[in-house]
């Protein structure tokens, strides 16, 4: 059986040591960005292997043109990816400290480059201590295998297509940000504060239960829907004709992962997201 979406600590406890089951953990903070790193090194679940958003995750920055977390090149993720020892045949766990916030990211890359047995742990970091489930300081040995990818360019869009598709009733652009950030109320990243035009807001964090695991596809699908009940277009189609964008591109795919486990389908990303849109401003 293959994890494609969420996975509990459970299951993930009974597959501790499996050589074909790869753990990344995926802690960050960007008020402090070596944080997820040293909270890492200091305990994490055993075999996990450490992605830090900026360096394992993204790509260079280009000032002027884009975001702040570009993706990186389908080489440079495939190396990497390889590095830590997936292939076609691995499954994949990914978590963080924030509820998927981050991990998602990581889900998504794959899934971008063709691996779907990749799933985000259920509660994170987080859950799996309140479980009591086992920990460790020990560094995981490095098995490279080699990773081939598949990319999917149907998966994200850049700006050109954001800007063609923004007033275009047949599509939903929806910004995963705080409500107050989207309202451009506040800014606390990015140098200019507001949302994309013809964009609706769905916070990111409203996908989550007050102990930060996921709410269930009913709830979620219920949210979804609330804002694609009517008119445009439905059923399967509504999936390829809805696209998440956030500050980075990082937590809009935590919306697009609630989507997907929703069973409403595979959402499109806007990785440039707001930081980059305000480039051309």
């Amino acid at each position: 059986m293959a994890f494609t979406t969420l996975i509990s600590t459970t299951e993930l406890a009974t597959h501790l040591g499996d050589p074909n089951w790869v753990i990344i953990d995926c802690r960050f903070s960007l008020a402090d960005t070596e944080e997820g790193r040293r909270d890492y090194l200091q305990s994490h679940i055993p075999g996990a292997h450490y992605a830090h958003l900026d360096d394992d995750l993204s790509g260079k920055i280009i000032p002027g043109t884009t975001g702040r977390h570009p993706l990186p090149t389908v080489e440079a993720a495939a190396d990497q990816f390889s590095t830590w020892g997936i292939d076609e045949q691995v499954q994949v766990v990914v978590y963080d400290d924030k509820g998927g916030g981050i991990a998602a990211r990581l889900w998504w890359m794959l899934r971008w480059l063709g691996h779907e047995k990749v799933a985000v742990l259920n509660g994170g970091w987080p859950t799996w201590l309140k479980a009591g489930l086992p920990t460790s300081a020990e560094l995981p040995s490095i098995s490279s295998k080699n990773f081939q990818a598949k990319e999917r360019v149907d998966l994200p869009i850049n700006r050109d297509r954001v800007e063609a598709i923004r007033n275009d009733d047949r599509y939903w652009l929806i910004d995963a940000r705080a409500a107050p950030r989207y309202r451009g109320e506040e800014e606390p990243i990015d140098p200019i504060a507001g949302h994309i035009p013809g964009a609706i807001n769905l916070p990111f964090a409203d996908n989550l239960n007050t102990d930060g695991t996921m709410k269930n596809p009913e709830a979620l699908r219920e949210r979804f829907l609330a804002v694609q009940s009517s008119g445009k277009v439905e059923g399967a189609e509504r999936a390829a004709h809805t696209v998440f964008y956030c500050g980075s591109g990082v937590t809009a795919c935590h919306d697009i992962l609630a989507y997907e486990y929703a069973g409403l389908g595979e959402a499109k990303l806007y990785p440039g997201s707001w930081s980059e849109w305000i480039t051309k401003l």
